[in-house]
């Protein structure tokens, strides 16, 4: 019938509906997923070309055309630093990994890497982002790359591909000086180490201030900068606030930068650098490995107490045996002590043309460790001027007076950077 032939041709056009929407349907699909996945390709790749363009934007801003330069112009400097990518240092630590961290303070962190070749490295990271930071970043770069002594820590190299420069170190295991003195070590330093400790970082500054290509004050000498390996051996570190001068200058202007209780108070008060500087500030480390004393302390009558000035004033009368370390004289170095602090009034002096060389220090502690010296004549060689009678007679009046009044007016002065 007519009628029966409509209906069922009806029948089979609405059989076959469900399956053309399920088609449409599932083509659709696959063509919103294409389209979705092609998106995605295209917004990555766009992201890496956004993120090359950043890292080129970064090496050139820190200075790193200008460094590639330097290191392909000398052979040395060459085989000795590198310039690391941004990826290699991220596979080296796990992309900055907490558990990575070494240490670190307000200025930055440092991360314990293991490159490709499978040395480990210490990287350091800034945390600052402003110009003052990242110059300091590329001036121990600049520094350390054309340095090479075995008390200096070596620098392997750098990444330019971030905000804030990285740079890669050896790695050194065995904590700081300062840690040793005056944190909870198990096994306190005995005077043989401290002594050899104090020679080669006495070498490592003199090096830098005459025996290097350039010459270079280092402006922040202090125990937390003296890093100690496995043996103990010193390695002085953190050169971004060092400063490089011709080797026939005797002296740079600068903005006063340095830390609490190391800071030389004649640098502080004429803004002059000089290589005297360093030498001041060697002379308070000397004080702690004598004393194992803080460089500021505070006193059951005082408080902000300068080191420096406590510990010449004990000299000046005479009373070395009741501010030195109980363990040297266990150990019998009393009497190797007492030429040790005659260096450190030295170095204190308050006139930089007073205090020895650094390379005279390095001798009198090179002579002391060796015993090949009698005291008497060790105090006329250590410097004329600052062992002259002027410096000890006298010295419990306006000198030693003047020489505290200084320090605690330094003390409580406003922050110095650093």
């Amino acid at each position: 019938m007519p009628g029966t032939y409509r209906c069922s041709s009806t029948k089979k056009s609405f059989s076959r509906l469900p399956g053309l929407i399920s088609g449409i349907a599932i083509s659709a699909g696959f063509g919103l997923l294409f389209s979705l996945l092609g998106v995605a390709k295209i917004t990555n790749k766009l992201k890496q070309r956004r993120a090359k363009k950043l890292r080129q934007k970064f090496f050139k801003k820190n200075h790193g055309l200008l460094l590639q330069q330097l290191i392909s112009s000398n052979k040395d400097i060459a085989e000795r630093t590198r310039i690391f990518s941004l990826e290699e240092l991220e596979q080296a630590t796990n992309k900055f990994d907490h558990n990575r961290i070494l240490g670190g303070g307000g200025h930055g962190t440092v991360y314990r890497g293991l490159l490709s070749d499978q040395s480990i490295v210490a990287i350091k990271k800034s945390k600052i982002v402003v110009q003052r930071e990242i110059n300091q970043f590329i001036n121990e770069v600049v520094i350390l790359s054309q340095t090479n002594h075995r008390n200096v820590v070596k620098l392997f190299g750098c990444c330019l591909e971030t905000e804030v420069p990285l740079l890669v170190y050896e790695f050194i295991s065995n904590g700081t000086l300062s840690f040793h003195l005056h944190g909870q070590s198990d096994s306190p330093l005995s005077w043989k180490d401290r002594l050899r400790i104090a020679l080669e970082t006495a070498r490592a500054i003199a090096y830098l201030h005459s025996a290097a290509s350039i010459s270079v004050y280092h402006r922040d000498i202090k125990c937390a900068n003296i890093l100690l390996t496995d043996t103990l051996t010193s390695k002085v570190s953190d050169f971004g606030a060092s400063r490089s001068i011709a080797i026939d200058e005797t002296g740079i202007l600068t903005a006063v930068q340095g830390t609490y209780g190391y800071l030389d108070p004649e640098y502080y008060y004429t803004s002059r650098l000089t290589e005297k500087s360093d030498v001041y500030s060697f002379g308070v480390i000397l004080a702690e490995l004598l004393t194992r004393v803080t460089p500021v302390f505070s006193s059951h009558s005082l408080e902000g107490t300068s080191l420096a000035s406590h510990f010449v004033s004990f000299i000046r009368d005479n009373r070395l045996l009741d501010i030195l370390d109980t363990q040297i004289v266990e150990e019998g170095g009393a009497e190797d002590a007492e030429v040790v602090a005659r260096l450190v009034e030295a170095c204190l002096s308050l006139k930089g043309e007073e205090r020895p060389t650094m390379r005279q220090v390095e001798t009198t502690l090179e002579d002391l460790r060796n015993s090949k010296f009698h005291f008497n004549s060790q105090i006329t060689s250590v410097n004329q001027n600052a062992m002259s009678d002027q410096l000890y007679k006298g010295s419990k009046g306006s000198e030693g007076t003047r020489l505290y009044s200084l320090e605690k007016e330094f003390i409580q002065s406003s922050e110095i950077p650093r």
